[in-house]
């Protein structure tokens, strides 16, 4: 693929990884995946599935009349996969340096950092010296 999914391209393809699902439904799995941190709004669901769709990593699988209302399934291609699988190994890599380097460095205190700025700007920090 090359690229970086969104956050949201990446919650809805993973939502769609365990087979097809109609939009709502799509809704309730990615915050439940997501513990509630990835909350669509069906206007944001929708303008991601057509742009999933034009890159062609999701799929229209069916249509259905549920209650007099049409429900649209979508389902992941065999590129949305490959784009999902890409991107969590990205992910995993990324964190996987992140906590290396936490853990091979502690942050140092503020102050450590503070200092310098003051005594280089001669206020304090982020501010211009006054030219009264």
């Amino acid at each position: 693929m090359g690229r970086s999914l969104t956050h949201n391209s990446f919650w809805i393809l993973t939502a769609l990884a365990d087979g097809r699902r109609h939009g709502y439904d799509i809704l309730r799995e990615v915050s439940s995946l997501s513990d509630g941190a990835a909350a669509l709004r069906p206007t944001t669901l929708y303008a991601a599935l057509e742009r999933l769709e034009r890159e062609g990593l999701v799929v229209v699988d069916s249509e259905e009349i549920v209650d007099g209302r049409a429900r649209r399934y979508y389902r992941l291609t065999d590129e949305g996969r490959d784009a999902l699988g890409e991107e969590s190994a990205a992910l995993e890599t990324m964190a996987r340096t992140a906590r290396a380097r936490l853990r091979a460095r502690p942050i140092a205190p503020a102050h450590r950092w503070a200092a310098p700025l003051r005594a280089r700007n001669g206020s304090g920090l982020g501010r211009r010296p006054s030219h009264a």
